[in-house]
């Protein structure tokens, strides 16, 4: 037993002594390289790809042409696939897409989703180089390259235009620049009954129900990729975008800002150039640039483009300025609440500010509920409270105590809200305040438009890279208006001034006569209403050219209005864009994807989904436009890789959304730690870094740390050697007494 003894204290003496196995540093010249990631898996070196994004873009008044130029690099000696999952503006109509290898430049062709994949896997197979590029979302993307190999980049440069909208009285264009998390919901489908107290004089609303069997679902969201601060550390990820923009205008530009980036802002008063401040930036957040223009806005303005058949025109509508009448509508504002992890730290901070200054301009004759989901739904009170200094200030209590962890189940939240049909002669008002990182946004759509009858939803999206499609899109079929709430920036000032915004439209039940225009193909095919400061473009195609009398007509606080207009298409075609015709397409696409999320009964079309997909298909390929069914795809003549077998699939890392919590990814329980050295290191990693299985077992990355073992470890082991030798001390006596 004595011997024993010595041997294990003898085992523990070596383990403190021996060095762990060393990770080699890098190569002094691979560390220039922004933005690559090296891991060690079952003592394997496993590399990312790395990235540098370049955006330019020419904005024509209210017209954005946009080019992104994405350049890979394999800074190994293996032969990779890469993958990049990356946002573009959820009105984008992506046309263009170009692939250079070396000398060799290829334009992708636009083809059926699956004969794209087909083609990119056969090439793939083969060893040539091969880009794929799908939507898997409106605002959604992943680009593929097929044997990247070292020392060799791959360039593709996408192309899109769309329109720059007009949002509180200045034109605002949002390059989103990271995908946000998305929380997969639970299988389990949510109740459509709640439970709450009920009037038994009113009838139960209908509930609109999930996607029935065999009807079209988005499909699965993409794996997400390893997380800068979670899956690897923070430093991995230098500054890798950089953004151009000329802005031309043929009156004055008025104001040029970014409440997101720093800017450098050159030119005269009709042609802007502008640059990021420092050149680049990390990729972590939305870029949104605002610009006004000098002198008074016009309430209607036309753009035309005549090509070799039919002709396309945009007409920009905004609503009159006219004073706000005192509105003494009683209304039901229902306040519905993202609690989950994702909104944990300054989001919900931000959540809540907006909520005590919502609550503090209710009116008397208000009622109002508060309803917060995460994992599933509860509510401040049983029914609507009268909006009460007493009930106020007790809601603005709860609010203040409200946290936020668990998961993300939205339609809990939603279907609790519509439960309870609204009273007569009651303004209902829904106001919905998340980051919208959700992957079930068809069920949540359906819902939404399903209950339109029970008042409008307003969707505020709380963060720096929310998911602006969901949020847009509830606010579009809820027939409300939708905000961003940047809580990285002036949080306090924007809350504020949006809880401020729940008033009425200023223009609604809009309708147009085009007289002898006749045009064919008018979108939106359902006009939204208008809010103050906002406007919206109507485009359609024309076969007549010459000028047409249109006359427009609305209410506005509860007045009919109208407007004569004289459209000369012949003229405005003479400086038309031909990014008309393609925005034009973009948002026909946008009506048939809205009414995929409407019950069939409610269709304006009568197109059933098998028909929906069919025409979109149809608008993707003739205007060679990226949709949920059709995608671009490049293929070299060259072979670059002699055995494509061998070749390793890795995606391309991503940041951590600024604002976010670590809560609001799949592996958020992961916590960075602080080495001795200061470099940020991963105590546990559950994210996979490699999509292809490994031969051996697969444990995780591991990141290169120290070579010699920290004192908290020394420690551990001296408790261990101590604890080990005196059970034995102890069996031994035991033994020989």
């Amino acid at each position: 037993m004595r011997y024993c003894l010595r041997g294990c204290i003898a085992f523990f003496a070596i383990l403190l002594v021996q060095p762990a196995s060393a990770v080699p540093a890098p190569d002094a010249s691979e560390e220039k390289q922004g933005g690559q990631v090296v891991a060690t898996i079952n003592g394997r070196t496993i590399p990312f790809p790395s990235l540098k994004t370049e955006i330019t873009g020419d904005l024509k008044g209210d017209l954005a042409s946009i080019t992104v130029r994405q350049t890979f690099v394999n800074p190994t000696n293996v032969p990779m696939n890469a993958r990049y999952l990356f946002p573009l503006n959820k009105d984008a109509a992506v046309h263009a897409m170009q692939m250079r290898v070396g000398d060799e430049l290829i334009s992708a062709k636009i083809a059926k989703r699956a004969i794209a994949r087909t083609t990119y896997e056969k090439a793939k197979s083969k060893g040539k180089a091969a880009a794929l590029l799908e939507q898997h979302r409106p605002n959604m993307f992943t680009q593929e390259i097929a044997n990247l190999m070292p020392g060799a980049p791959v360039v593709i440069t996408l192309k899109y235009s769309q329109v720059v909208p007009r949002i509180d009285n200045a034109y605002e264009l949002r390059v989103p620049l990271v995908v946000g998390p998305r929380y997969i919901p639970s299988s389990k489908k949510p109740e459509a009954k709640v439970v709450v107290h009920q009037d038994e004089d009113m009838p139960a609303p209908k509930i609109a129900q999930e996607t029935a069997p065999g009807g079209w679902q988005f499909g699965p969201v993409p794996t997400y990729p390893a997380v800068a601060g979670l899956d690897i550390p923070t430093t991995v990820l230098k500054e890798r975008v950089s953004i151009d923009l000329n802005l031309a205008s043929a009156i004055p530009v008025r104001e040029v800002r970014s409440a997101s980036h720093q800017l450098t802002v050159d030119g005269g008063e009709i042609a802007k150039s502008i640059a990021l401040a420092g050149g680049k930036t990390i990729d972590n957040r939305d870029f949104v640039l605002r610009y006004s223009l000098a002198g008074a806005q016009p309430q209607a303005g036309l753009l035309a483009h005549k090509g070799d058949g039919a002709g396309t025109f945009s007409l920009l509508i905004e609503p009159p300025k006219v004073p706000q009448d005192a509105d003494i509508t009683r209304r039901e504002m229902v306040f519905v609440l993202d609690t989950s992890g994702s909104m944990s730290g300054t989001p919900m901070a931000a959540s809540r500010t907006f909520m005590r200054h919502a609550l503090s301009t209710l009116r008397p004759g208000d009622a109002f509920r508060i309803i917060r989901f995460s994992n599933n739904a509860s509510e401040f009170s049983s029914s609507a409270l009268p909006a009460t200094p007493q009930n106020v200030a007790a809601a603005t209590s709860y609010v203040n105590a409200i946290t936020a962890s668990g998961g993300t189940e939205t339609l809990s939240g939603l279907q609790r809200a519509y439960a309870r049909a609204p009273k007569p002669n009651v303004l209902r008002i829904v106001v919905f305040l998340s980051d919208g990182y959700v992957s079930n946004e068809a069920q949540i759509l359906k819902l939404v438009a399903g209950s339109v009858g029970q008042g409008r939803l307003y969707a505020f999206g709380v963060g720096a890279s929310v998911n602006r499609y969901l949020v847009s899109e509830m606010a579009r079929l809820g027939r409300g208006i939708s905000r961003i709430i940047d809580p990285t920036l002036n949080a306090q000032e924007e809350a504020i001034k949006f809880a401020g915004r729940l008033d009425m439209p200023v223009l609604t039940n809009i309708k147009i006569n085009w007289g002898t225009l006749a045009p064919t193909e008018v979108t939106p095919a359902v006009l939204p209403d208008l809010f103050a400061g906002d406007s919206i473009r109507v485009q359609g195609r024309f076969s007549k050219e010459g000028s047409h009398m249109v006359r427009l007509t609305g209410n506005v606080n509860g007045r009919r209005v109208k407007l004569p207009l004289k459209l000369d298409l012949k003229a405005a075609a003479q400086s038309g864009s031909e990014t008309i015709p393609l925005v034009w397409a973009r948002s026909r696409i946008a009506d048939h994807m809205r009414e995929k999320m409407v019950p069939m009964p409610m269709r304006t079309s009568g197109l059933d989904d098998a028909r929906i997909e069919q025409r979109v298909t149809a608008l993707g390929l003739s205007h060679s436009l990226v949709t949920q069914w059709t995608s671009f795809v490049a293929v070299s003549q060259k072979v670059v890789n002699a055995n494509p077998a061998g070749s390793v699939d890795a995606d391309v890392p991503l940041p951590m959304v600024k604002g976010v919590s670590h809560k609001a990814y799949p592996n958020g329980s992961v916590k960075m730690r602080k080495a001795q050295s200061g470099t940020p290191q991963p105590t546990k990693v559950t994210q996979l870094a490699m999509n292809k299985p490994t031969a051996a077992p697969f444990s995780g990355p591991v990141f290169s740390g120290g070579s010699t073992p920290e004192p908290e470890h020394i420690l551990a082991l001296l408790v261990l050697i101590l604890s080990v030798g005196g059970t034995l001390v102890h069996q031994a006596r035991r033994q020989f007494s």
